[in-house]
């Protein structure tokens, strides 16, 4: 018999002010005018993440306009300091009661396909002890999966603009290749 996926909350990391893309990414569109938070919050939801937190905080006001009614939504105060702050602030809200994980996905990945935040919540077998992350042809990329039990560790380590690589590679995150699903590219510049 085959462990089950963990019950998951989705987290989508759209706090920054975009410098090297000219402006905060939680406002970009895609082509066909389609918000890229509005991509991000769809590939979790269509991957069952019960339920969905996006976190803002530079052009937030804007941003807010943006973001599925079905998603919640995080002000993050201290988005100026960086990466780590968007975490912190995210990780505390999507991680509530009851949830085993939460799967985690930047904004700036708006092509990640929904089968990509499935086969990292599937190979989350260890519920609220998995760390998880999708590889692509072996290099590190989102979607990322933090067990609940991990998410107090993984926060006393973060600070500035640093995420949660260096505490992935400590705990000997499982590594899921999904190159075959898509190229696993964010997006920097436009």
């Amino acid at each position: 018999m085959s462990e089950a996926a963990p019950v998951a909350s989705g987290l989508v990391l759209a706090a920054g002010a975009g410098t090297r893309f000219g402006g905060p990414k939680a406002l970009a569109r895609l082509p066909d005018g389609t918000p890229w938070v509005a991509r991000a919050v769809q590939a979790l939801t269509d991957a069952d993440c019960r339920r969905v937190v996006v976190a803002l905080g530079a052009a937030a006001v804007e941003a807010r306009l943006l973001v599925p009614e079905d998603a919640e939504i995080v002000e993050v105060p201290d988005w100026a300091e960086g990466l780590s702050a968007t975490l912190r602030s995210g990780l505390r809200a999507a991680s509530i009661e009851g949830t085993d994980a939460v799967a985690i996905v930047p904004v700036d990945t708006p092509a990640m396909p929904a089968a990509a935040v499935r086969r990292v919540l599937a190979a989350g077998t260890g519920g609220r002890a998995a760390v998880v992350q999708a590889v692509y042809r072996g290099v590190p990329g989102h979607p990322v999966l933090i067990g609940a039990d991990h998410v107090e560790p993984l926060l006393a380590t973060l600070s500035g603009d640093r995420g949660a690589r260096a505490y992935l590679v400590a705990q000997g995150a499982l590594e899921v290749e999904c190159a075959d699903l898509w190229s696993g590219a964010d997006i920097d510049t436009r």
